[in-house]
């Protein structure tokens, strides 16, 4: 069996998950609008793609204010959560985990997402010329500038912290194995952290200690909500993501996965630079991480299953998240296994649309399908 230490059990909070091959959150733009509520063909997507050790779902809106692209779900409304409910159910009938990854996308959206056509919040109103993806009369996903973002008051604050703790209820409620907090990737909690976009004067701005805060703040509610092993958070340390720039300074960096360690969370999972054109992390900066936080810790950006096998070896991570090799292979493990081919990827289906390009990738063993 190819890269044998992928398919050892590993532990996320009090749970097992069956091997380390893990399926990142890959927005896919398919909700019923309006309402943003996930399709019945989401359930078939997500539990084809159970063979994971754990599924992590596309990034899914805390608010209708948290909502940046046309067609991401929710997990705010009672509808949106009944059809959770029956994604999860068909995951687990097929002996699968799966947590939702939860949201807020700030300054990457536009107004004619938002709750009366208002321009998003984000730390400050500083544009970084974000885009985002709306869609046409034919229901497709197009690229669109992001509309310029206002300063959050304290009072839009503190929602967007009861918004998070809300959203892990009903994700307890939908019986998700847990929740996954995105602060990564230039949304609404990375534009806090990040120097870049936050210019506050208050104590969400300045030293690293109030840049922190309401990604801290947004944790600690939702452990209220739910409780710290059912609770872990994306961050990508280092690198630009929707050109907010996350910096360089890894001692800050460092601080921050020091603070989340405090929680005991159910894991971390960093997303790498490189995916993305950044500049790869040394093995010294993979060690700090390490050293760092002491729970289960997932990576993921342009891993191949050797560099997976080769980190997890290496002691720096316990499991990789794979994305677009997942999105075209649902029995990516079973490839990984065999050391099969992998499925050629169609990126003009990536993003809205049907069946096609989501549920129609062949499986290696066709009575799967």
């Amino acid at each position: 069996m190819a890269y044998d230490n992928l398919f050892e059990p590993v532990k996320m909070g009090s749970q097992t998950l069956k091997n380390r091959i893990i399926m990142a959150p890959l927005t896919r733009l398919r909700a019923v609008e309006p309402g943003d509520v996930p399709t019945t063909l989401a359930g078939e997507y997500y539990s084809q793609r159970a063979g994971a050790g754990l599924v992590i779902t596309e990034a899914t809106q805390v608010s209708f204010q948290a909502k940046g692209y046309a067609g991401a779900p929710g997990i705010h409304t009672p509808d949106q959560v009944t059809a959770w409910k029956a994604v999860v159910d068909n995951v687990h009938a097929k002996g699968g985990k799966i947590v939702v990854q939860m949201w807020h996308t700030g300054l990457v959206a536009h107004k004619s997402v938002q709750p009366d056509g208002q321009a998003p919040i984000s730390a400050s109103d500083v544009e970084v010329g974000a885009r985002t993806s709306l869609r046409d009369s034919d229901n497709q996903a197009i690229r669109v500038e992001a509309t310029p973002p206002r300063p959050a008051t304290l009072d839009e604050i503190q929602q967007v912290i009861k918004d998070f703790a809300q959203a892990t209820k009903n994700a307890k409620e939908a019986g998700f194995d847990g929740v996954e907090v995105h602060g990564a990737h230039g949304y609404l909690l990375h534009q806090f952290w990040a120097e870049h976009t936050n210019k506050r004067d208050d104590e969400y701005g300045g030293s690293k200690e109030n840049r922190a805060r309401l990604t801290l703040e947004v944790v600690d509610a939702c452990i209220a909500a739910w409780d710290n092993d059912h609770v872990g958070i994306r961050i990508s340390p280092q690198g630009t993501f929707n050109d907010v720039e996350a910096g360089y300074d890894e001692d800050d960096n460092i601080w921050l996965i020091e603070q989340l360690n405090k929680r005991n969370l159910m894991y971390l999972h960093i997303s790498e630079p490189d995916w993305a054109g950044g500049t790869p992390y040394s093995d010294g900066f993979r060690q700090r991480i390490r050293d760092a936080f002491d729970n289960t810790i997932i990576a993921a950006g342009g891993y191949t299953a050797e560099k997976a096998s080769q980190n997890i070896q290496a002691g720096y991570i316990d499991a990789v998240a794979f994305g677009r090799d997942f999105l075209a292979n649902p029995d990516l493990p079973e490839r990984i296994r065999q050391d099969a081919p992998l499925n050629e990827q169609h990126p003009q289906s990536f993003y809205g649309g049907g069946s096609e390009g989501y549920t129609d990738y062949p499986y290696l063993d066709k009575k799967q399908a």
